[in-house]
Parts: structure tokens; C-alpha cells; sequence
């Protein structure tokens, strides 16, 4: 990058760096609340019902800043393609494993996906891994070794969590594999209109899940379900990609993603904290190593 692209950019500003804790939050804390509702629940159930919130609001707020919501002519495929991979894709199957796994295992498990991020950019877009990122991608899929090499709860089986455990990675890797697409193909929209389609096409298929499969018993939430299925459309699922995009706006790219990584801690301590879950050297590690690999994945060059 040249000296004059670099002076363009975005530089660190105190606004930035509050939007971008903010959103951390709001996605830390959505994955305890998640794992809570399916006590009350089904999961296709419970995304379905938070994302129809969330897209309201967000359309909403596009409505507001007058931003063009007609999708450029000729993208409607590229449109389509991210809506199921980063919404449809992210959603189910990261729902789905939580139905194995604790909140705190899930967490750590969804946000390797900077790392295949980087992998799946040697194929797509020509980018290399350097030695520091295959070291990454060794020290995350040590951080995965560490989570299933313990029994899902109340169980002395470790293989009792893999289901657990390969809905969390797919869904890691499909999130990543529509954020390189992205990469080589964008969409040329205002954020706030792209992920005001890309959730309501992505919602579809879940709808249809959630109709055909499932029978929710919503009168019977009780209050703390309800104000968890609200925190994740509202906030979680909508207001946390504006005060994202926000943040993205006045941040240098390194230091959001960087920030972004105080999601999956959020996600962890909440869990512990709000549903009991152990908090021991085990998932210490694990986050650790975790975090360590996909920082080196996503910024090493």
C-alpha cells in the first residue's frame, strides 16, 4: 500500500474504539442468552424469531439514513450466496451445536474463523499463507484439540461433544468462505442496506425450518426468555452490524478485527458468570490458544 492510500484510511479515534467495544459486547453476550432460550425453545425457532427483530430494526435504520436499498443489477447471485453462508449457514449450525456444547465451547470454536479465513484466501484469491499463519492455523487446531479432548457435560465420553464440535467448525468455515467471496466479489451497497438483505434473504431458509420442523410454545416464555430473544434480534442480531460498520468507518481494518477478538472472551466470562459454566485452566487455555492462532492467522504477513 502506498504512502498516500495509508494517509487516507482510517486512523484510531476514540468513537471507533467505543463503537467497536460495544458490538464486541452485544455478540459476546448473545452466545449465554442463545444457550438459555433452547431450554424454552427450538433452535430454528429462536434465530428465526431474532432475526425477523433484528432485519426489522436494521431495515428500519437504513430507512432513516436514505440509503439505497435496490441491490445492483447483476449481484442478485452474489447477494443470495452471502446471505446463506454468513447468515443462514452462521445461524443454524452454530445454534445447532450449542445443543452439544456449552456456550463457552461454541464461542471459541466459532471465532477460528479468521483462520480458515486466511486458508481458504490461497485458493480464491492468490494470498499465500506465511509461515506465521500455518503456526496460527497449528496453534487454533490446538485450541479445538484442547475443547474435545473433554467430555460434554455430565459425560465422560469426549466424542460425545463432536457433533457439537463439527456444526461450530462448519459453520466457522462457511462464514469464512462467504467473507473471502466477499473479498473477491463485494457487493456494492450501503452497509446498512447489505446486511438488511443479506439477514432477511438469509432468515428464509430458517423460516422455513422453523415452519416445517418445529412447534415453538412462545406464550409459555417467561420474561428473562423473552428479554433474551429480544437481546438477540434487536441488538445481537441488528444493531451490533451498524455500530460494526460504524466502527469500521473509523478504524484502521487491523485494529477492528483485532478489537473484535474481545467478543469470544465477552462470550466465555458471560457464559461462566450467567449460566455456571466452568471457567477452569481447560477453557483458559483453550481460548488462548484459540485467540493466539487466529490473531497470527489474520494478521501476519
Amino acid at each position: 500500500m502506498s504512502d498516500a492510500a495509508q494517509k487516507a484510511g482510517p486512523g484510531v479515534s476514540v468513537p471507533g474504539l467505543g463503537l467497536l467495544l460495544v458490538t464486541s459486547l452485544m455478540w459476546g453476550l448473545n452466545w449465554p442468552f442463545v444457550k438459555y432460550l433452547l431450554t424454552a425453545l427450538p433452535p430454528f425457532s429462536i434465530r428465526a424469531a431474532s432475526g425477523l427483530i433484528g432485519t426489522a430494526l436494521v431495515l428500519g435504520i437504513a430507512l432513516a439514513r436514505r440509503e439505497s436499498l435496490r441491490p445492483p443489477a447483476g449481484q442478485w447471485g452474489r447477494l443470495c450466496l452471502a446471505a446463506g453462508l454468513n447468515v443462514s449457514a452462521w445461524m443454524a449450525l452454530t445454534t445447532l451445536s450449542l445443543l452439544w456444547l456449552r456456550a463457552s465451547e461454541t464461542t471459541i470454536l466459532a471465532y477460528t474463523l479468521p483462520i480458515w479465513s486466511a486458508l481458504l484466501a490461497w485458493p480464491l484469491l492468490g494470498e499465500r499463507p506465511t509461515a506465521a499463519q500455518v503456526f496460527g492455523l497449528l496453534l487454533g487446531l490446538a485450541g479445538v484439540g484442547l475443547l474435545v479432548a473433554h467430555g460434554a457435560p455430565g459425560e465422560a465420553d469426549p466424542w460425545a461433544k463432536l457433533p457439537g464440535v463439527a456444526f461450530a467448525l462448519a459453520a466457522a468455515m462457511l462464514f469464512a468462505l462467504g467473507t473471502v467471496l466477499a473479498k473477491r466479489a463485494p457487493v456494492a451497497m450501503p452497509p446498512t442496506a447489505l446486511v438488511a438483505w443479506q439477514t432477511g434473504l438469509g432468515l428464509l431458509p430458517l423460516l422455513v425450518l422453523w415452519m416445517l420442523l418445529e412447534r415453538p410454545d412462545f406464550a409459555g416464555l417467561d420474561t428473562r426468555s423473552w428479554l433474551a430473544l429480544i437481546y438477540g434480534g434487536a441488538l445481537a442480531f441488528g444493531l451490533a452490524y451498524v455500530t460494526w460498520f460504524a466502527a469500521l468507518r473509523r478504524l484502521p481494518a487491523s485494529v477492528a478485527t483485532i478489537g473484535s477478538l474481545l467478543a469470544p472472551v465477552v462470550g466465555v466470562m458471560a457464559s461462566a458468570m450467567l449460566l455456571g459454566e466452568p471457567l477452569g485452566l481447560r477453557e483458559v487455555g483453550a481460548l488462548a490458544l484459540t485467540l493466539g492462532g487466529v490473531a497470527l492467522a489474520a494478521f501476519a504477513r
